[in-house]
């Protein structure tokens, strides 16, 4: 009898540990928008699909020069989240004829070099806690 409860009890802790894994969310926040006009896309990524069809996608209302977004059912393991303030409402991203980003951008670790974004240098890792970033333009 000891041993059949030593087992149900190992059961549901595991159980209760890969449920609690597969649940945790990603709040973002950026809070240096210099203009209420148009909004901010979020998009996040594992390495696998890094700048490819994110694995989530978010909308973020700005408000007093600020915008949060939360990404909810995410597994463990390592991410990356890219932002841009779609100004205009069209989109994308848009860039100058340098090919220069004429709209504000950021991403998880606020990395901002001379170069689009690398996954190495964006990346968080999600384990048993929920995640809170900020990011600034």
């Amino acid at each position: 009898m000891k041993i059949l409860v030593a087992i149900v009890a190992v059961t549901l802790l595991s159980i209760t540990n890969s449920l609690t894994a597969q649940n945790k969310s990603i709040t973002v926040t950026v809070e240096n928008i210099n203009s209420e006009q148009g909004n901010v896309k979020f998009a996040l990524y594992t390495k696998n699909n890094f700048q490819k069809k994110p694995i989530q996608g978010n909308l973020g209302e700005i408000k007093n020069g600020k915008t949060e977004v939360i990404f909810k059912g995410i597994d463990s393991g390592e991410y990356s989240v890219i932002c841009y303030h779609d100004k205009n409402n069209n989109g994308k991203l848009d860039f100058s004829t340098r090919g220069m980003p004429v709209e504000d951008y950021g991403t998880s670790n606020n990395n901002m070099s001379f170069a689009p974004p690398t996954f190495e240098d964006s990346k968080f890792t999600v384990g048993k806690e929920n995640v809170d970033l900020k990011i600034k333009f």
